[in-house]
């Protein structure tokens, strides 16, 4: 393989992680960020990963290139016939259209969990009759968009299902599986952000450490040993849970690299290739947790930075090194969609919220002083 087409709804993250193999990089996603050009030898900016968006840039690229392989990231769980399309013309390294189809079907996940005894919170798939303590999810949902509480009144516009809220922090674990066999990367903290009434708990950010004993850890790791077989799951994915009073409760899985992804090795896409072909290595997922623990890794936070009201990218704009995933200038960004990532390295995990937290508010800062035109404001 000397070609790699990366296809996501923002293909940074794995365009950042494929440009150290020596692969020559194809990139089609939503945004064309400036640091995704600069990874990729040539690009195509869609309109969305609806088919007829993204065959037309597809085809550019087995036409105008020796390209045979296609990773996915984010952004199919809308358009799974993309996924179908992906895989009648290339060859997909992750998971199968069909593994990838039923993680968004809720009633058969759910079951299977039923099946496995492994618990959640309480499901529902018509409106309950109590809107107290209840949540309303979109049945293909991604990142916590479109997650609110329920209440009566409420009209979805695209098919959902209901689920009792459950307090508690929530943490996902990254793993690698072969179809079979599951290995845990790590375990990660993460946190939501409420932008408004109807978006209460949108992906805000994670870091690549936790408070979890290990014998919950131990819990967490068993569950994948029982699910990745039950769905045949490969390569990369992580399964987000939530931990309250001693219990954690599975959310749901993501079947494609994750955020966390860029908290741990540089050679995670290497694995995730290996693992999609039939190997997730010799090393156990134990052995890779006392390895870690051994060797006291620095704990890394990655955080999106949100828009706090209606602006376009201004040009010029000086970007610090910290920052990722940015866009270009005269770009609009519209409040609480993402302007920009973050990402700090310190010690412990307070440290890292801190350095997150004063990067974040820099960044907007400095945006400040522009106005909604792109135009610098002394005010």
């Amino acid at each position: 393989m000397e070609t790699l087409l990366i296809v996501a709804g923002s293909a940074r993250m794995l365009a950042q992680a494929a440009k150290s193999t020596g692969l020559k990089l194809l990139v089609i996603d939503l945004f064309a960020d400036l640091d995704t050009q600069c990874y990729a030898e040539d690009f195509q900016q869609i309109a969305s990963l609806a088919e007829q968006d993204l065959a037309p840039a597809v085809d550019y690229f087995i036409q105008s290139y020796v390209v045979k392989h296609v990773i996915y990231g984010s952004g199919f769980e809308c358009f799974p016939e993309s996924l179908r399309y992906l895989y009648s013309r290339l060859i997909v390294l992750g998971n199968h259209p069909e593994v990838f189809a039923r993680q968004l079907d809720k009633p058969a996940f759910f079951s299977t969990l039923d099946d496995l005894s492994i618990p959640y919170p309480e499901a529902a798939f018509s409106a309950p009759a109590c809107t107290d303590d209840w949540l309303i999810k979109p049945m293909q949902g991604q990142g916590g968009i479109g997650i609110k509480h329920y209440h009566a009144n409420d009209k979805a516009k695209v098919p959902v299902y209901w689920q009792r809220f459950q307090a508690g922090v929530p943490h996902s674990v990254l793993f690698l599986a072969d179809g079979q066999q599951a290995q845990v990367v790590g375990f990660n903290s993460q946190w939501p952000i409420r932008l408004s009434e109807t978006q209460e708990f949108v992906f805000s950010g994670v870091v690549n450490c936790t408070d979890l004993p290990e014998e919950h850890k131990a819990q967490v790791a068993d569950w994948l040993k029982q699910t990745v077989p039950a769905f045949g799951l490969r390569g990369l994915n992580s399964l987000d849970f939530i931990h309250a009073d001693g219990c954690s409760y599975v959310l749901e899985i993501n079947p494609r690299p994750s955020a966390s992804m860029q908290l741990y090795d540089e050679d995670l896409l290497v694995r995730h290739i290996q693992a999609c072909e039939g190997t997730v290595g010799a090393t156990s997922a134990a052995q890779s947790l006392a390895l870690r623990r051994l060797k006291s890794p620095p704990q890394i936070g990655y955080q999106v930075v949100y828009a706090e009201q209606d602006l376009i990218i201004p040009s010029p704009f000086e970007w610090p090194p910290w920052c990722m995933d940015l866009p270009k200038p005269g770009d609009m960004c519209r409040a609480g969609q993402p302007i920009c990532s973050i990402i700090a390295h310190q010690k412990n995990s307070q440290s890292v919220a801190e350095q997150l937290r004063a990067k974040q508010q820099l960044i907007i800062s400095k945006l400040k002083g522009f106005d909604r035109h792109g135009i610098y404001s002394q005010r």
